[in-house]
Parts: structure tokens; sequence; C-alpha cells
């Protein structure tokens, strides 16, 4: 005889991220006073259906300006913002595949002496990863063979993704915490909008969908790969992403294994028994005031971030452009960390980035491209108003990540193809088409997880700026989640050749949407899926 049914399970049976826009718009109104009175949310959830127009930052571009100056000089307003690292081009490399990626880091692992440190939303539980987290036991026990142990391992991963199913980044990574407890740290990060009702009401499957820590940095001693990608094994053979390795950039490593830290201080701290607790001092995330956790956090982490872009202010004001022997100047490379955390009240990437979309002239070709296609109605209103030409590279469906997944979830590849027919509607209702095109990535047995721009500028063959990192350009990275990327600034030309190399290849595998794509049948899209697709958009 079947178990009845509980009012819990039953609940949890009709869950939707619609139900959560439901059930949300329902109690809202009921808590709204209470919050008020007590000073922390019960119910916390980004709006979905309306999304605030930001106007257009003013372009300060100085009076005359014809677009040929230097590189630097065109995108230097970053440092008013962020700090500004000035770098040997030679010293950064354009990864390319999956196993590269995984390559890279295990090497890097084994070699490290004083630090690794690891960001991700979650770490996998299969072979690959184990045999990842069996280099850092090994470096670890190596490092043991000094009488005072230097190597340090720090993970920081998102609580939600880290504690689903019985076998999770968590059990992965009790044994390192177990026997190296001196040497080991896992920060899980919790949003502190996933709390009260809502917190108990969401099913593990779901809860990842309110917020995430959702940064990719991997640093072994002083040298950092920035990514998109996750620490799982289909991103490290067949799941296409973006790597950037900078190698013995000192600097840089110590801002992002203090921006990790920074965040790892206000997560909860992994115990060996699996236990979780926050350290002494700090604002629990969901069981705390959640104005109160905020304001702690983002003075954390800001002070992280302004203590950084003083420093580095300062030494390009002592160091600026000092020539080597031989008259050139080596460090011909800028890399500008973009921090975007809006649940934290942090939105640095966001400024940014808006400000790059507004003043592209023009003169300039931006190549932008998402895993996960689904504009922020900022940047939608950015590219379609823009003068610069802008080639937009999305998942076509069978490479979406979600392709063929189970439930609800299966169905969100049609939503995006609807998302991208409605924007190229648009591009075409504006008569766009020359300006703005849009390509489908394909690639069979592969997925596309690819996120970030280059930019081309003064009729140029070549990028002279990228973005790399994990944001996706859509609501959850710019309202939801954690995120971090770097822009890099560049003249060095081989870097430049890279860069261009890297965004060849993916467009090489990817063709140009026009109107007869979207009446093949795998874009059909059913009536309820369009329907929903206005209420969900913002959870995925």
């Amino acid at each position: 005889m079947a178990a009845p049914m509980t009012w819990k399970r039953l609940v949890f049976s009709g869950y939707t991220p619609a139900f959560s826009w439901v059930f949300t718009r329902i109690t809202d109104r009921f808590f709204r006073t209470h919050e008020r009175r007590r000073g922390s949310a019960v119910l916390l959830l980004a709006p979905l259906l309306a999304e605030a127009d930001s106007a257009p930052l003013a372009s300060s571009r100085p009076p005359g300006f014809t677009g040929v100056e230097d590189f630097h000089s065109r995108f230097h307003w970053m440092a008013d913002h962020v700090p500004a690292f000035r770098v040997p081009g030679g010293r950064v490399r354009i990864l390319h595949s999956p196993d590269e990626f995984y390559q890279a880091m295990k090497a890097r692992i084994k070699t490290a002496k004083s630090r690794v440190v690891m960001a991700s939303l979650y770490l996998g539980t299969g072979p690959l990863e184990q045999d990842l987290v069996d280099c850092m036991e090994e470096a670890l026990e190596r490092s043991q063979e000094d009488h005072a142990p230097d190597l340090k391992v720090s993970f920081l991963l998102d609580y939600t993704r880290g504690s689903r199913g019985k076998h999770n980044s968590r059990t992965m990574l009790l044994p390192l915490l177990q026997h190296f407890p001196e040497q080991m740290r896992v920060s899980l990060y919790h949003t502190p909008d996933l709390r009260g009702l809502l917190r108990l009401l969401v099913p593990e499957r779901f809860n990842e969908t309110i917020g995430v820590q959702h940064i990719k940095a991997y640093l072994f001693d002083n040298s950092l790969i920035i990514s998109g990608a996750n620490l799982s094994d289909s991103y490290f053979t067949n799941r296409q992403d973006r790597y950037v390795l900078l190698e013995d950039c000192t600097e840089v490593a110590d801002f992002f294994a203090e921006l990790v830290g920074a965040v790892g201080d206000v997560s909860l701290q992994l115990q060996p028994d699996n236990s979780v607790h926050m350290m002494e001092g700090m604002v629990h995330p969901y069981k705390g005031n959640r104005a109160d956790f905020t304001a702690s956090a983002q003075r954390r982490i800001m002070e992280v971030v302004n203590t950084a872009r003083v420093r580095q202010s300062m030494l390009e004001a002592e160091c600026s452009e000092v020539p080597d022997s031989d008259g050139t100047v080596p460090n011909d490379t800028w890399i500008f960390p973009l921090v975007q955390m809006k649940p934290l009240g942090i939105h640095l990437d966001e400024q940014v980035t808006k400000r790059l979309l507004t003043e592209a002239g023009g003169d300039s070709v931006i190549y932008l491209t998402s895993g996960y296609f689904n504009l922020t109605r900022t940047y939608m209103q950015l590219v379609l108003g823009a003068a610069a030409d802008y080639r937009i590279l999305m998942a076509s469906p069978a490479v979406n990540g979600f392709f063929g997944a189970k439930g609800v979830a299966g169905a969100i590849p049609e939503a995006y193809v609807h998302l991208a027919r409605q924007f190229y509607n648009k591009v075409c209702q504006l008569g766009q088409q020359s300006r703005v095109l849009l390509h489908e990535y394909h690639r069979p047995d592969w997925t596309f997880h690819a996120k970030g721009l280059w930019y081309y500028v003064g009729g140029r063959d070549r990028p002279c700026l990228t973005l790399i990192g994990s944001p996706n350009f859509g609501y959850r990275s710019v309202h939801r989640d954690l995120e971090a990327q770097i822009a890099i600034v560049t003249e060095n030309e081989e870097l430049q050749m890279q860069l261009q190399q890297e965004q060849e290849v993916l467009y090489q595998s990817s063709t140009q949407v026009s109107n007869s794509t979207f009446n093949q049948p795998d874009r059909y899209v059913k009536l309820w899926v369009k329907l929903v697709t206005p209420l969900i958009k913002n959870f995925f």
C-alpha cells in the first residue's frame, strides 16, 4: 500500500519556478509590513516580470575624441571603478578545450607550494573530479613532509548546489578536511534570498534558482585560471567554455585569493563531520537579519576591491610607463577584475558592461557569446540602440545544457528558442539585420557554455579587449548570483592573435540565424512554454 502523501510532498510534486512566482506574489504583501518591523526578510525574491530600465551611462570621452588613441587610454576609465593590474601580455594564455583546462589545473595542483584556491558553483562526484581531489591530497601530503607545511587549500562552492543529493561536493571534500584540518578550508555560500517559508517549500532540485555562488576562479600559487567552467566531468570533456591562464601574475592572483577569501568569510564553513557553521562574529545568511548580513558581506568584499584599487592606482602613478633598457614597455596588458553581487549591493560588472556597450561606436565590432542567451532588458536596449556591429553567439537547442533534461527543465531549451526569436524579431522590426547578427553553435555530442565578448575597434582585425568569466549577460547574472569576470585590455599582438583565434574557432562551429531557422522542426515551441517563459525567464 502506497504511503499517504503528506502536505509537503503534495506541494513539492507541483513545484515549478512559476509556482514560486505565484507563491511569492501572494505572500509578499502579507509579509511586507511584518518584515519592516523585524528588519529582515522572510521571503525575498527579485522582481520577475518588471525589470528596472537603467538609463544608459553618459559617455565621458574627451572632447575631440577620434577613436585612434591607444587602447589603454580608451578603456582605462575602468580603473575609476575597479583595480587595474598591468601585466606582461606574454604571461596571459588562452586555453581552448575542456581537456586543456583540466590538465592545466592538475599540473598546477601537483606543483603548488603555498596555495590552491578553487571557486566554483560545485564540484562533481565522478572519476575525473575524484582524480582532481586526489591530486590535492598528494600535494598536501608532500607539503607535510616539511616540519612547517605551507600549502593551504581553499574551496568556495555554493551551498545549495554543493549539498544536493547524498553524494555531493561536500562528501567529496570531507576526507581532505578530516586528514588536513589545519590546511584545508571549504566555504559554502548561501544566498540571503533563500530564507523563511521560501527555503522550507522550495525542493532541493530547484532551490538554486533563487541565487548561487557562480564565480569560477582557480588559483595555484601565483597563477590563475579565470573561466565560466565548473568543476565537473562534462566541463573537462565535452562542454565548450572559455578559459584564460595568467601565469606568474602575483598581484592579480593575490586579489582573487583575497576576493574568494572574503566571500568565504561570509559563507558557511564545512566541518569534518559534514556539519556547517558561520565564522565567529559573522551574520548568518538565512537565519540572521538580512539587512545586517548584506551590509556585513558588502563591507567585507568591497574592502578587498577598494584596497586593491587604491593600491594599484598608487603603483601606476609611481611606475607609469617605465621602459626596459631596450626602450619597450613589457607590461602591455591590463587586467580589470569585474565583480557583480547584486544581492549584496555590489554591481561593478554591470556598471562597466553597460558603459562598454554604450560607448561602442560605429568603428567597433563586438562578438558577444552566452551559453544561455537571455539578455537583460537594459543590455538588449543598448545592443539594439548602439552604433557598433554585433555578432551574437548562442547555443542551438541540441547543445543547450538543459537539452534532454527530465521534467520541466527539459522545456528550457524551447524557452531559449522563444527568447531568441523574440530578440530576432525586434532586430528585424528595427531594420538592424545587417548590424546585429545572431549565430547558433553546433557540435555533435557537445554542449555549449561559453560566455563573454571580444571587442574590435577602428576596423582592426584583432580584438584589443575581451570579457571572460562567469556572467551570462542575463537577469540571473545581474540580479541573483555572485559573479566575477575580468576585462583584458591588451596592446600585445601575440595575445590579440590568441583572442582572435579563440573567437574565430568558436564562431566557425556556428551558423547564422535567419527567419528559416525558426521554421525548423526542432525550433517548435509549445504554447504552454511560450506562456510560462515570461514568468520563469529570470530563474534560468
